[in-house]
């Protein structure tokens, strides 16, 4: 089985501190590409924001993202895997509790984020060569 320390092996780990402005942490986002980011507070693990946090607790509640701080905004204390955790059990947890993205850590280090569209992108690739090693 697949560990989530081998799915983000090459991957650089992207997160934003708590004190950032919402617009600072969007424009990084847009900026790499990604749809959620760890929210880190002296070093340590502290939330997790999504662009549905943004839309959903600043775009629409009309506060301005520039004044507004990451951290009243985020999702505190966001539930972590850790790095050995294997993708299937990843995948269970994040459709159980209705999650898109899960911090990876180990111990009380982030090491990464991963998302559904990362889990469900490996599975299909892993079908795909099941599927050519049967037809081989």
């Amino acid at each position: 089985m697949t560990t989530l320390r081998e799915l983000i092996k090459d991957r650089r780990l992207y997160s934003v501190d708590a004190n950032r402005t919402v617009l600072e942490a969007a424009r990084y986002m847009l900026e790499h590409n990604i749809g959620a980011l760890p929210v880190l507070r002296d070093g340590n693990l502290t939330g997790i924001l999504s662009e549905r946090d943004i839309m959903n607790r600043v775009v629409a509640v009309g506060r301005t993202p520039g004044t507004t701080a990451v951290s009243e905004v985020m999702t505190a204390n966001p539930r972590a895997v850790p790095a050995d955790e294997s993708i299937e059990e990843c995948l269970f947890i994040m459709r159980e509790f209705g999650f898109r993205h899960l911090p990876i850590v180990e111990g009380k280090e982030l090491k990464g984020l991963v998302s559904l569209r990362d889990v469900l992108m490996h599975q299909a690739a892993e079908i795909e060569k099941q599927t050519r090693r049967a037809a081989s």
